[in-house]
């Protein structure tokens, strides 16, 4: 009853997501020790590219731990890893752009991530309740019903990845564009930039593929179910 021709597939993205996250630490950690010509810190690109698209009231803050830089949205703050945020390196200079990215996104209403930020509310609660459902379901066959209603939710979940993928893109590439027209990085640079935030993205994708193909798992459990 648990295994499915489906999970040998989802083992590959496991086995694709893990490489993933090695992936980006490895990255990070290369380019991290490569300092940035203009010798401008994680904190000095962010300021000021917010400051040259007008987001003079959007702070930059920097939070504890590694790989934990974001934006926040709700406070509209771009928050930094202290490593990228004291640091001068193309790692850093990389990461923190790309947070701006999003920020700029937020000014500009980037509809994906409008999308995205109406989403989030029901996908918090479906997220949450989706395997509890989907594991009942799976366990009680006779309450089908109940897989039925946890694909549903899950599929809300997989929905918001999905989302989450081109404004994850677009955001790196307006940081690449950004810091090459104001000037924060050579030309010689571009390539380490790039190699940082293509690792990064291939993380997105990744977690992306792995709830897809659960989902496409889930719906033919439910509909041999429904045929029998």
């Amino acid at each position: 009853m648990w295994f499915h021709p489906m999970d040998y597939l989802i083992f590959i993205a496991f086995g694709l997501s893990i490489w993933a996250q090695f992936r980006v630490k490895g990255t990070f950690g290369k380019w991290s020790d490569v300092p940035v010509a203009s010798g401008m810190t994680g904190y000095d690109a962010a300021r000021r590219l917010l400051d040259a698209n007008g987001l003079y009231d959007v702070p930059v803050e920097p939070v504890p731990g590694a790989l934990t830089d974001h934006y926040d949205p709700i406070a509209r703050a771009v928050r930094l890893s202290e490593p990228v945020y004291y640091e001068n390196s193309i790692s850093a200079v990389s990461v923190a752009c790309h947070e701006v990215g999003h920020a700029i996104q937020h000014k500009v209403h980037y509809p994906m991530l409008v999308l995205r930020h109406r989403m989030f509310p029901a996908v918090n609660f479906t997220s949450g309740v989706a395997p509890l459902l989907i594991i009942a379901g799976l366990i009680f066959q006779q309450f089908n019903f109940l897989l039925g209603l946890g694909i549903l939710f899950f599929s809300a979940a997989v929905a918001f990845q999905l989302v989450t993928l081109p404004v994850e893109f677009n955001a790196s590439n307006r940081a690449r564009d950004l810091m090459i027209s104001e000037g924060f990085i050579t030309n010689d640079e571009e390539r380490g930039v790039a190699k940082v935030l293509n690792a990064a993205a291939l993380t997105y994708v990744a977690a992306a593929l792995i709830s897809l193909l659960e989902l496409i798992k889930y719906i033919m459990i439910f509909t041999n179910r429904s045929d029998d």
